[in-house]
């Protein structure tokens, strides 16, 4: 488990996203995860999408469920699903300027609410199904991050966690100058391996159904973002005046664009795409074999 030298909190991460909302939503789009390339022809919209069906598939929606969003950002995932699948969703984030965007969506059967998920105060066993689409990571504990969804999902319930990765075998130099810095710069108050998530879903409770290392296939998320931002920096005077501004507490976070480039690159970071049971009174569940090929969209609408 990679820990930086001065952990993020909670409200950190509130800041770093309420801070850098312009510059998330001009520079990416109102996805706040990566892109997934299947062909490498896609465009940036529809490989946020493609991530976005990749999970989908995984939770496999049924009519009537209850789903939980774990850092539903600006509800554009549950957009998504909802528009596909006769399911509601509530979605906790820690960012007021997300939770105004979720909000003014006015979906029906989606509620957001700006809440903390360590102390999200949901019922036991309410939920079939939950999804964390990179923001495990935020997580100051997370121990707790697998109890408390092991604690709201009905038995048989699934878990879809979307998570960056410390890489096996990462070396001292790329833990010292590319994942100690990213923790820091984007408010992560420590990184996980594979074995570090897996061992932690075993000991809340679940059982692991598949697992995919999709590093390769997301990586070109920040080269885009990085040649966006150089150009917005250029064109976009409220963009450059937020960068540039000393007041910004969250800017260090451009520094990590080319540490995250380099350490997807070099294998020191992963990205992995989790798919888990709650182990008590299971229910089948049927294994993906070839989780690449599950469906993907190229529509533009929704998260």
């Amino acid at each position: 488990m990679i820990v930086p030298d001065s952990p993020s909190t909670a409200a950190g991460v509130a800041v770093h996203y309420d801070e850098l909302d312009l510059a998330y939503r001009r520079i990416w789009g109102e996805h706040v995860h990566h892109g997934y390339w299947r062909t490498g022809r896609e465009s940036p919209a529809e490989a946020a999408e493609a991530l976005v069906a990749q999970v989908e598939a995984r939770l496999a929606p049924e009519p009537g469920q209850t789903l939980c969003d774990i850092g539903c950002g600006y509800g554009a995932t549950a957009a998504r699903i909802i528009a596909r699948h006769d399911v509601h969703i509530l979605g906790l984030t820690l960012s007021a300027a997300q939770e105004n965007v979720a909000k003014a969506r006015a979906l029906f059967r989606f509620t957001c609410l700006r809440r903390d998920w360590l102390h999200n105060e949901l019922p036991d066993a309410g939920f079939d199904g939950a999804y964390a689409i990179e923001s495990s990571e935020h997580m100051v504990d997370k121990t707790r991050f697998f109890t408390e969804a092991a604690r709201i999902l009905r038995p048989g319930g699934r878990l879809v966690v979307c998570a960056w990765l410390e890489g096996e075998g990462a070396r001292p130099w790329e833990v010292r100058h590319l994942l100690h810095p990213i923790c820091r710069e984007g408010r992560l108050p420590s990184m996980g391996s594979r074995a570090d998530y897996q061992a932690l879903a075993a000991e809340a409770g679940f059982v692991l159904r598949d697992y995919e290392d999709a590093s390769v296939r997301v990586r070109r998320t920040w080269t885009i973002c990085l040649r966006r931002l150089v150009l917005a920096m250029i064109h976009d005077p409220m963009l450059r005046s937020l960068a540039f501004n000393p007041r910004t507490r969250s800017r260090d976070f451009i520094l990590s664009l080319p540490r995250l480039i380099l350490a997807l690159r070099t294998g020191a970071m992963r990205y992995g795409i989790f798919l888990w049971e709650k182990g008590a009174d299971q229910r089948s569940v049927p294994s993906l074999e070839n989780p690449s090929n599950a469906p993907a969209s190229s529509a533009a609408t929704g998260r």
